[in-house]
């Protein structure tokens, strides 16, 4: 039997589907309406990640948090026909998207799970990836030990997180432009301390831990599309989605602030992130 097909075999057999918070559900409908936008936005990031990676053909990789699926994709033309890339999220709405966007793609599966408690054969995969996947785990130690356990012995890791919200104008310019830093929620930044990304990933079983800083400025096009895309996604969109009363001030004001970028048919904002990889 081919490997892809006892893969194939095996996943069919793996679900675990979790109740998904209302919170959560919110966010999933908002990524999806907007994932054209925000994968424009967010793919070169993805990318420095994936080089560092250095996916190998015939290889099977784990995406943890892989959204409507563009990374997958990426991913899956790295590995090539004899390789396997496995998407998890744990929002069955944007797994719905990723599936619809992979067509059947052989080589291509996906899980609806927590991927903190990823159940997989012990030492099977070659490689974890995500972008910016990984920030929400409430006990991060015991996540990225599970992954250390899903890994071969010479399975490695990569992925990119965010830095501080100081450093990251993508975010910051439009909660200051709308007065709204107050109410922003710490979690994509909490591995913004390298120390305690790095202690994380070693006390986990990692070895050979590099944290590299990437800043990059990133676009979704036009003005029209980053002021959309900021007030649905990221933290502010997270804060006028728990409270859509506040859109009514805040919109004007975000716009505002991107028209002080420059050029209003491609507004770029600067994003500060971790580069992160590590062999089991």
């Amino acid at each position: 039997m081919r490997p892809s097909t006892t893969w194939q075999c095996y996943l069919s057999h793996v679900v675990k589907p979790i109740r998904t918070h209302p919170t959560n559900a919110l966010a999933a409908e908002a990524w999806v309406e907007v994932r054209e936008p925000l994968d424009r936005q967010l793919s070169p990031l993805g990318l420095r990640a994936i080089e560092v990676l250095a996916a190998r053909s015939g290889e099977v990789i784990v995406d943890v948090g892989c959204g409507t699926g563009q990374t997958v994709l990426q991913l899956a033309e790295k590995v090539g026909p004899h390789g396997r890339v496995i998407g998890v999220d744990i929002a069955p709405l944007v797994l719905d998207a990723a599936r619809e966007r992979a067509g059947g793609l052989e080589g291509v599966s996906f899980i609806e799970t927590d991927a903190a408690v990823l159940d997989l054969p012990e030492a099977s995969i070659d490689a974890f990836f995500s972008r910016f996947g990984v920030m929400a785990f409430p006990q991060p130690v015991a996540a990225f030990s599970n992954f250390r356990r899903l890994l071969k012995p010479t399975g490695r890791l990569a992925f990119v997180c965010w830095r501080s919200l100081e450093e990251n104008e993508l975010d910051l310019l439009p909660l200051q432009a709308a007065g709204l830093e107050h109410l922003v929620d710490p979690t994509p930044f909490s591995f913004e301390d390298p120390n305690y990304l790095r202690t994380t990933l070693e006390t986990a079983g990692f070895m050979e831990v590099a944290i590299d800083a990437n800043d990059q400025a990133v676009t979704s096009g036009d003005l029209e599309a980053m002021a959309t895309l900021l007030l649905r996604v990221g933290p502010l969109g997270r804060i006028i989605r728990e409270n859509p009363e506040l859109r009514t001030d805040a919109e004007p004001r975000v716009r505002a602030a991107l028209i002080t970028k420059g050029d209003t048919t491609h507004v770029s904002l600067r994003a500060a992130t971790w580069i992160v990889s590590a062999r089991a």
